[in-house]
């Protein structure tokens, strides 16, 4: 399982555009073990809102690494780089939804956003957008018809946030 997450948190940082210093610092501290380092260096990155630094501090909440677990501020990060466009961030954020896991648990909107993490994961992730429709469609099925509509209707009109 570290072994998937630190891959996961390796394909996160290859795509990060600009890579900076304290960033690269932080995945090194992250392979190592040392989340509270890792923390450290990308809170002030992710308040500046790279959305990047955003999801691996709202795994970190998710997972309880570095810090104790809390599924509102993992949801809060999650959020902060979903709203930006952040594919992972986006099934993070629907799965969350979905399970009522630090929100309310609510499918339309679990709906919207695998929709969104399904359309914006690039061809070569072909495993995380099968994840993210297998999840959607699991929603779908706890949905009317009317509430599909309008999930598919949000995810349509959804237009990412920049930071």
């Amino acid at each position: 399982m570290r072994t998937t997450l630190l891959a996961c948190v390796m394909s996160l940082c290859s795509v990060a555009s600009g890579a900076a210093g304290p960033h690269e610092d932080g995945v090194s501290a992250f392979e190592r073990g040392d989340y509270t380092a890792a923390l450290w260096l990308w809170r002030p990155l992710a308040e500046k809102g790279n959305a990047t630094a955003q999801y691996l501090i709202g795994h970190m909440y998710d997972r309880g690494l570095g810090v104790p677990p809390d599924d509102v501020m993992a949801v809060e990060w999650f959020r902060k780089a979903a709203e930006q466009g952040d594919a992972s961030a986006q099934l993070k954020l629907g799965v969350r939804y979905a399970k009522g896991e630090g929100v309310p648990q609510d499918d339309a909107v679990a709906h919207k956003w695998l929709t969104l993490a399904a359309n914006r994961y690039p061809a070569s992730a072909v495993t995380w957008r099968e994840k993210a429709i297998k999840l959607r469609e699991a929603s779908a099925t706890r949905m009317t018809p009317a509430q599909i509509v309008e999930a598919q209707r949000l995810a349509r009109e959804w237009k990412p946030k920049k930071k």
